[in-house]
């Protein structure tokens, strides 16, 4: 890697991303390639915005003209694609968004890197690699004593969100398979931790239970996910850029797979001892209406990345969420900041209130 481009890169998984790269390799410029549309926040990166190695370039992936002309500018030889629309919710109120940012864009992304790498061969001494990040949704939903997804499991999505990450990564597949495009993937699990944006579950529960508002859980709670350290992401999707064989997926897991209550109450206990409130803050939990066609199980296997690279998560469940409980604390201005955006607050509204 010397030239990288990391599309999405003021999201949450984008931005964790760039700091962590820009930590452990010292010859390399990274170009964070982002439309700063609502979950992408140019402060999530305040504190590398002046290293020489770091460049923010806004666009929009499905802008093929621009795309082309900064991947020429800069040399791009490796793409790390982050940007994606990711929140089921929003998939399921305004589909059209995602399918044109997640399959569009990719594609856009795939079709410019190909006429640049391989139809014009402009970087011939440079080892070139478009790596896709997708998600474990893509496999559907899991019975009770069914297997974990392996890599080989066939694509079963549920929601308009998980079925435009299957459509982008079959996508990613067919470039390398027809073009020979130098491509890897991986499925990741739920991911949390520090910047995460503030309408995704664990920061939701942390925020409201700080303000004493009902901490709503769809259903019965019982849905089950595996839960991954955006840190330990990171470090996989480095290790596959870095020793990943060329067309290969590689799944990405905390190896972890608790109840969605679970997470919740754990949440709770935390706060009971950095804010107690005088009531266990448990006591906010409310049942709200469930999700349309919520997925039951995830369950992600993740032996290929450990056996064939090495690659273990370093933090347990307990504490990634003790450390992210004490991000949100230390953080509550950055919070604000997105928390008084218009279009944050009409899709809480939206999605919420019905409940």
């Amino acid at each position: 890697m010397n030239n990288v481009l990391v599309t999405g890169g003021a999201g949450f998984i984008g931005s964790n991303f760039i700091r962590h790269l820009l930590s452990v390799e010292t010859e390399i410029r990274v170009v964070n390639f982002d439309a700063l549309t609502y979950a992408g926040n140019a402060d999530n990166l305040k504190d590398v915005q002046n290293d020489s190695r770091y460049l923010f370039v806004q666009g929009n992936i499905c802008d093929a003209d621009f795309v082309s002309a900064t991947l020429r500018k800069y040399e791009i030889d490796t793409v790390v694609h982050f940007a994606a629309e990711s929140h089921v919710d929003r998939s399921i109120l305004g589909p059209r968004q995602f399918v044109e940012t997640n399959v569009m864009g990719t594609f856009t992304l795939l079709h410019e890197a190909k006429k640049f790498w391989l139809d014009e061969s402009s970087l011939p001494q440079i080892t070139k690699r478009f790596h896709h990040v997708s998600t474990d949704e893509v496999f559907g939903s899991l019975a009770p004593h069914e297997p974990a997804w392996t890599e080989e499991t066939p694509y079963a999505p549920n929601s308009p969100y998980a079925a435009s990450k299957a459509s982008s990564d079959h996508l990613v597949r067919a470039y390398q398979h027809t073009y020979h495009l130098p491509i890897t993937i991986t499925n990741c699990s739920n991911n949390y931790g520090p910047y995460q944006f503030p309408e995704k579950l664990i920061p939701v529960i942390i925020l409201n239970a700080l303000e004493g508002k009902p901490l709503p859980v769809y259903g019965d709670g019982q849905q089950i996910r595996d839960w991954l350290h955006v840190q330990d992401h990171c470090e996989a999707i480095r290790l596959v850029l870095q020793k990943g064989k060329i067309g290969e997926t590689y799944n990405v897991g905390g190896v972890n797979q608790p109840a969605n209550l679970t997470i919740i109450e754990t949440i709770c206990e935390m706060l009971d001892e950095a804010r107690p409130s005088g009531a266990p803050h448990k006591n906010l939990i409310t049942f709200v209406k469930d999700r349309l066609g919520h997925d039951r199980r995830y369950d992600i296997d993740t032996t290929k990345i450990s056996t064939e690279l090495g690659w273990q998560p370093r933090h347990t469940l307990t504490e990634g969420l003790f450390d992210t409980v004490q991000w949100y604390l230390a953080n509550l201005e950055w919070v604000q900041t997105i928390r008084q955006r218009q279009d944050y607050q009409g899709w809480i509204d939206a999605n919420y209130k019905a409940r």
